[in-house]
C-alpha cells in the first residue's frame, strides 16, 4: 500500500484578511497575532528560492473602501507609540566585550528569544517577523506595489513632525546614545594603548559628539527637520567619523606591533559596529523632497527589520570577532614556516640531518613509553606521564634546533596563504602562478625529506636502543607487546586512520597555541615587562636580564605549543576509556619507532603480510598527520586573510601542471640553485 504526501492545507488570503479586520481595536494581542498570519501567507518556505514578492492581494482588496479603514485602523494600533530607539542602539551590536559572554548571550537568544515590553517595536517585529530570513524576502517586495500601499493607506512620512514620542525623535535618540557610548569605549586605557600615537590629541570620537550637537540643533529647528546633502556642519560630521574610522584602523595594525586581546579586539569591533550604525542614522536627516522622505520612511521600517532579525547571528559573531586574532596568529605560524620550506640542495639535506636527529630522540621516547605501559597506574597515571614523555620530548626536539615533520604542516599553510596574500594583486597571472607552484613544490619536497629522516632516525635509533637494553638486562622488553605494536601501525587491522586524523587536528591547534601565546605575550609586553624586571636587573644584570627575555620571546610560544602537543597526544587514549571510546592518536614517527620495536620483539619473524600492512599503515598515518593538519590550518588562514577558497582553485591547477612537467622536483632539489 503506498503512502500519499498530503498537500499541507494553506489559508486563503481573504480568510486571513478577513479575521484580522474582524478582531477588536482594543484586542491588541490577538491583532498581533492575526497579523503574523497575514505575513506568514507571503513568506516563502524555508528551503525556497527568495523571488521578487507581490502584494496583489493585499493591494487589490484594500481598493475597498470599508477593508481599507478598518485595516489601516488596526495598523496604527499596533504601530503607534511603540518605541524602537534600542533596535537601532543595540540589535546586532555586540552587547559584551567579552566574547564568551557574547556568544553564550546569542545561544540562549536563539532558543529562548528574549521578549521586551509589548510597547515597545521590537516585541512586534519578535512576535511577527520571528525568522533569521525575513528581512530578505521583505526586501524583495516590488517597489512599486510599496509605493501603492503607500498612497492607499495614505501614511504619512516621518518628517511631519519631531515630538518626543515621535520616530525621528527615536532615531536622533539613538544616534546620541551611540555616540557617547563609542566615545566612553575609545578613551578606556585598552583601547588607547593600541593607538599611543592618539595620547596627546583630542579623541575624534569627542569630537565627533559634539558636531552632533550642531547638526541636532538644525535638525530641531528646521521646519522639515532635515538638512540639505551639501551642509557644511554635515560634511564636517563626516570628516569627522572619517577620522574615528582612522582611528580603528590605527588600532588594528597596530596590532601586528603590540599584538591584540580577544577583549580588546571585540571593544573596538563595537565601536566600529556604533560608528557605522551612526552613519547610516544620520543620512535619515538628509531629504530632498516628499518623494525621498517617503522612500527613507519605508527603508527605516525595512531596516528595523534587518536589525532585529539578524541581532543574535552567532556565525557572524564568530567571523568578526575571531577574523583579526586569527590573522594575528597566522602571521606568526607564516614567519615560523618559512623555515621550514627549503629553497636548494644545501638546505635540502640540512633539512634531513635535522630531520633523522629528530627522528633519534623519538626513537628514546618510544622506549620510554613501551616501559611507562609496564607501570601498574591509574588512567590519570598513564596519561600524565604519557603527556609528560611526549611534552618534554618535543620541547627537546625544539631547543635542540631538530625536525620534527608533522609540525611543518600547521606552519607551513600559513607561510603559503601569505605568499598568496602578497601576489593577490600581481597582473601578471603566469608569474603568480609560476611562482605559487614553485613554492608548494617546495614546501611538499621539504614535508618529504622530512618525512625520510624522522623515519630514518627513529627506526634505526628505537632498534638499536631495545638491542642495548637486551644485552644489558638478557630481556627482550617488547617479547609481549610486540602483536599490539604491530597491530596498531595496520589501516586494516585497526583505527590507525582515524587516529592519525586525531593527531593531525593536534598538530592543527598545537600550531594555533603557538601563534595564540606569541600574540598574547607581544600584547602583554610580557618580555618587556621582564627585561625591565627591577629583581632582576639588580640580581642577574641588566645585560642577563635582556638575555632571558629575548630567549623567552624566540622560543616560548614554541615551547608552549609543543607542551600541549604532547599533552594532547597523551591523554587522548585515557580520555577515550574513560568515555567507552576507543580514541587514540597514531603519530608517524612512533609509528615508525613501534614498528621497529615490535619487529625486534618478535624475534624478526614478522611475516610478509605484517611487514607489508604495517609499512603501508605508516606511509598513510603521516599522510593523515600531513593533509588534515594543513587543511584545518590553511582553512584558518584563509578566512583570516578573508580569501575565497574559489581564488586556490587556478593556483592548485598550475601546481598539477608543475607536477606533470617536473614530477621530480617535488621529492628532489633542483641540481642548479
Amino acid at each position: 500500500m503506498k503512502l500519499r504526501h498530503q498537500k499541507i492545507f494553506k489559508p486563503s488570503f481573504e480568510s486571513l484578511f478577513q479575521k484580522f479586520v474582524s478582531i477588536p481595536i482594543e484586542n491588541e494581542d490577538d491583532l498581533v497575532y492575526y497579523f503574523a498570519d497575514l505575513v506568514n501567507y507571503y513568506r516563502p518556505p524555508k528551503n525556497a528560492d527568495t523571488h521578487p514578492i507581490q502584494l496583489k492581494e493585499l493591494l487589490d482588496t484594500l481598493k475597498n473602501p470599508e477593508k481599507k479603514t478598518a485595516f489601516s485602523e488596526r495598523l496604527i494600533t499596533l504601530f503607534s507609540g511603540r518605541q524602537f530607539k534600542t533596535i537601532l542602539t543595540d540589535a546586532g551590536i555586540l552587547y559584551n566585550t567579552y566574547f564568551r559572554r557574547e556568544l553564550k548571550k546569542r545561544i540562549i537568544a536563539n532558543l529562548i528569544p528574549y521578549q521586551p515590553e509589548k510597547t515597545k517595536l521590537e516585541y512586534f517585529l519578535n512576535q511577527v517577523f520571528y525568522q533569521r530570513r525575513d528581512y530578505e524576502w521583505i526586501s524583495k517586495i516590488d517597489r512599486a506595489d510599496i509605493d501603492e500601499l503607500i498612497e492607499l493607506l495614505e501614511i504619512p512620512h516621518i518628517y511631519e513632525k519631531l515630538i518626543p514620542t515621535s520616530p525621528l525623535s527615536e532615531v536622533v535618540q539613538a544616534i546620541r546614545l551611540n555616540l557617547q557610548r563609542m566615545t566612553g569605549s575609545a578613551l578606556e586605557s585598552a583601547v588607547i594603548k593600541m593607538v599611543p600615537e592618539y595620547e596627546e590629541l583630542e579623541s575624534p570620537f569627542e569630537a565627533l559628539e559634539k558636531e552632533f550637537d550642531v547638526l541636532e540643533q538644525k535638525i530641531q529647528t528646521n521646519a522639515y527637520h532635515t538638512f540639505n546633502p551639501e551642509d557644511l556642519d554635515l560634511r564636517h560630521f563626516k570628516i569627522l567619523a572619517s577620522q574615528c574610522h582612522e582611528f580603528i584602523d590605527a588600532a588594528y595594525s597596530n596590532s601586528s606591533k603590540y599584538g591584540i586581546s580577544l577583549d580588546v579586539n571585540q571593544n573596538l569591533l563595537r565601536i566600529r559596529q556604533q560608528l557605522e550604525r551612526t552613519e547610516i542614522l544620520i543620512d535619515f536627516f538628509v531629504v530632498q523632497d516628499k518623494k525621498e522622505a517617503f522612500r527613507k520612511t519605508t527603508r527605516l521600517l525595512f531596516l528595523l527589520i534587518k536589525y532585529n532579525c539578524q541581532k543574535n547571528n552567532i556565525r557572524t559573531l564568530i567571523a568578526e570577532s575571531t577574523q583579526l586574532i586569527s590573522y594575528e596568529i597566522t602571521q606568526h605560524t607564516a614567519k615560523t614556516g618559512e623555515h621550514y620550506i627549503t629553497k636548494g640542495r644545501q638546505e635540502y639535506f640540512s633539512m634531513l640531518k635535522s630531520a633523522t636527529f629528530g627522528g633519534f630522540i623519538v626513537g628514546f621516547l618510544c622506549i620510554f613509553k613501551l616501559y611507562i605501559h609496564h607501570w601498574e597506574l591509574s588512567q590519570f597515571g598513564y596519561a600524565f606521564f604519557y603527556s609528560m614523555n611526549y611534552a618534554f620530548g618535543f620541547i627537546t626536539i625544539y631547543l635542540v634546533g631538530a625536525t620534527l615533520a608533522t609540525k611543518q604542516p600547521a606552519m607551513t599553510a600559513s607561510a603559503m596563504i601569505q605568499s598568496i596574500e602578497k601576489d593577490r594583486h600581481e597582473t601578471d597571472r603566469l608569474k603568480r602562478y609560476s611562482a605559487f607552484s614553485e613554492l608548494t613544490s617546495r614546501l611538499i619536497r621539504s614535508q618529504f625529506i622530512a618525512f625520510v629522516g624522522n623515519i630514518i632516525g627513529t627506526f634505526s635509533m628505537a632498534l638499536l636502543l631495545i638491542y642495548l637494553i637486551q644485552l644489558l638486562t638478557d630481556t627482550n622488553a617488547a617479547e609481549h607487546d610486540w602483536p599490539k605494536l604491530i597491530k596498531d601501525c595496520s589501516p586494516i587491522h585497526s583505527l590507525a586512520i582515524f587516529h592519525a586524523a586525531i593527531a593531525g587536528v593536534f598538530l592543527f591547534l598545537s600550531g594555533i597555541i603557538s601563534g595564540s601565546v606569541a600574540n598574547s605575550n607581544k600584547h602583554n609586553r610580557l618580555y618587556y615587562r621582564i627585561k625591565e624586571h627591577p629583581v632582576l636587573k639588580r640580581n642577574l644584570g641588566k645585560a642577563k636580564a635582556e638575555k632571558i627575555a629575548s630567549w623567552l620571546e624566540k622560543k616560548w610560544p614554541g615551547v608552549s605549543s609543543n607542551f600541549w602537543f604532547g599533552v594532547f597526544m597523551g591523554t587522548t587514549a585515557s580520555v577515550g576509556a574513560f568515555l567507552g571510546l576507543n580514541l587514540d592518536v597514531r603519530h608517524i614517527t612512533f609509528s615508525t619507532g613501534n614498528f621497529a620495536i615490535g619487529n625486534f620483539g618478535s624475534g624478526f619473524e614478522l611475516t610478509t603480510d605484517m611487514i607489508f600492512w604495517a609499512s603501508i599503515g605508516i606511509i598513510i598515518i603521516g599522510f593523515m598527520n600531513f593533509i588534515v593538519s594543513f587543511i584545518l590550518s590553511l582553512g584558518l588562514a584563509l578566512r583570516s586573510r578573508d580569501i575565497a577558497y574559489g581564488e586556490l582553485i587556478p593556483l592548485f591547477k598550475a601546481v598539477v601542471l608543475r607536477f606533470r612537467v617536473e614530477p621530480l622536483s617535488f621529492f628532489l632539489p633542483p641540481k642548479k640553485e
